[in-house]
């Protein structure tokens, strides 16, 4: 079996492909990353080479130390590459990565090919694998970041602020407080691919499993691609309702959004317990 049909590696560009096809990722934009499983490590392993050629095998500074990540291998998409190629350029779009047993430094053992990198977000993504591995025990291994059009539009009209953007999201569509009772997180307009974007997400992180990124996208994680991809999808759907609704009122606030009552109905309802903070 090819290396391209090992389960975890199609899920990869299935989850790079249905964010293409849903117009979150013009030109390079966006990244995915996912840590693999012992499982998914021993399938991919024959595969490795830490030979020369064509791909960088060389430690590389992580510039940030992430110890619970020592030792862990990544699925990632490369910098600067498109996310609509992952299908047709496999080891040219997307790699896989190792820790050194310090969690400070990262080598490619597969793909990447002609010199490619990871994202240029990595040190943000192992951040953020290690803040949510640690909030859920190890459970979760995605995380993923898109430039979802109708979050970036509704971050121009609404304060960057958690529980005005959760009770939104929440009152638009009535399932969304199911998927993240906890609500979502919001980080302030701030320099893409910097260390302090990448310190404000982990601090949200550790309790909310999405994070809006003000004027520029989503970032989420999960436990599986379609958890994950299902958390952006619903935020990001949820979003367009909201801005729909606030057309066909003439640019004004819906006047019929799901009160605060009906949302504690459905989190009776599906056993759920959401963040009391953002409800009335």
């Amino acid at each position: 079996m090819a290396i391209e049909q090992s389960n975890c590696i199609r899920r990869f560009v299935r989850t790079c492909t249905d964010g293409w096809e849903q117009g979150w990722h013009e030109r390079n934009g966006g990244n995915l990353t996912y840590r693999m499983s012992p499982e998914d490590v021993q399938v991919c392993e024959p595969y490795f080479s830490l030979d020369a050629g064509d791909h960088d095998h060389q430690w590389h500074d992580l510039g940030v130390t992430a110890a619970n990540m020592a030792g862990q291998f990544f699925i990632t998409t490369g910098s600067g590459k498109f996310m609509r190629k992952v299908s047709v350029d496999l080891e040219g779009c997307v790699g896989i990565v190792e820790i050194n047993a310090k969690g400070d430094a990262w080598r490619i053992v597969w793909g990447l090919r002609g010199g490619g990198r990871p994202t240029s977000e990595f040190p943000t993504h192992v951040m953020n694998h290690s803040v949510r591995a640690e909030a859920t025990n190890g459970a979760n291994r995605v995380i993923y970041h898109a430039h979802c059009p109708n979050v970036i539009a509704l971050s121009t009209l609404i304060e960057p602020d958690a529980r005005t953007w959760s009770r939104i999201l929440w009152k638009s569509m009535t399932e969304c407080i199911i998927i993240y009772p906890e609500g979502v997180g919001v980080v302030p307009w701030m320099v893409p691919g910097g260390a302090d974007i990448a310190k404000a997400t982990c601090e949200l992180m550790k309790k909310y499993q999405a994070c809006v990124w003000t004027q520029h996208g989503l970032f989420v994680s999960g436990d599986t691609f379609d958890n994950a991809f299902g958390l952006m999808h619903t935020i990001e759907k949820s979003a367009g309702l909201y801005l729909s609704a606030c057309a066909a009122n003439g640019g004004n606030p819906p006047t019929k959004l799901i009160s605060d009552e009906q949302l504690r109905d459905v989190c009776k309802a599906f056993h759920v317990s959401p963040n009391e903070d953002f409800l009335d």
